[in-house]
């Protein structure tokens, strides 16, 4: 019998995170889930509840608290870590937050979110990562490299630094024989989409909206054997919308 290989997801509880899970799960691997939220009864896969942990990656002190606990219940190896949770904090009446109406706090927050806690979690996971020979897969966006109509100003500095950082990361990861990759996602059908998202869709060249699942066959791909050489890599799944 095989070992069952492990994984740790944030922002494992909607759209691409719940299209992971979905994935891994059907590849027998044991998916440890952290998010905001407490557990919901109503998802979708078997031994969920025991393997999730409510965490609010916003608080350092939070992050590195939960690091020990999600320890104690992977035990000694983790294959993969997947730094999906992100925040796109809006205006009041749902506008775009730009550079100068965004305020300090709010930066922070979002940088909290959608990269310090990805290089938080990963260090404290170094040992296990190693023994595993794992891979860590940081999800940035298509925001990181253009200015985008909806995504705000904080969001997508975050998300450029995240793509930075997975650079910084595969450098010094890599002689563990741990490999890290990011993927960039573009106009995918989640709930985070903005209204006037259909505007965008006219003008790609595939001209639909990603599906989540065609997100998490990405990075199912970079935690599978599949890219034993693939480090430092950042795979845009935008339906060239980058071109």
């Amino acid at each position: 019998m095989s070992e069952q290989k492990v994984m740790v997801l944030t922002g494992a509880s909607r759209g691409i995170g719940h299209a992971t899970v979905k994935r891994f799960g059907a590849e027998g691997w044991r998916v440890l889930t952290c998010s905001r939220q407490a557990f919901d009864p109503r998802c979708p896969w078997p031994g969920g509840e025991e393997n999730h942990i409510q965490i609010d990656l916003a608080s350092p002190d939070a992050t590195i608290a939960a690091i020990a606990r999600i320890k104690e219940k992977i035990g000694g190896k983790l294959h993969a870590l997947v730094n999906n949770a992100g925040i796109s904090p809006k205006a009041p009446g749902g506008g775009r937050l730009s550079t100068l109406d965004t305020d300090l706090r709010t930066w922070g927050q979002v940088f909290h979110v959608n990269f310090f806690a990805s290089i938080v979690l990963a260090r404290g996971f170094k040992d296990e990562l190693a023994a595993a020979k794992g891979s860590v897969v940081n999800v940035t966006s298509i925001a990181g490299v253009r200015v985008h109509p909806f995504a705000g100003a904080a969001y997508a500095t975050s998300k450029a630094a995240l793509a930075a950082l997975t650079r910084e990361m595969a450098h010094d990861f890599g002689p563990m024989g741990v490999r890290v990759n990011a993927i960039a996602p573009g106009e995918i059908e989640t709930a985070i989409l903005s209204p006037g998202t259909d505007k965008i869709v006219e003008k790609l060249p595939m001209r639909r909206l990603g599906q989540p699942k065609e997100v998490a066959d990405a990075i199912w791909f970079l935690c599978s054997d599949q890219s034993s050489y693939i480090s430092g890599a950042e795979i845009e799944v935008n339906g060239a919308q980058h071109v």
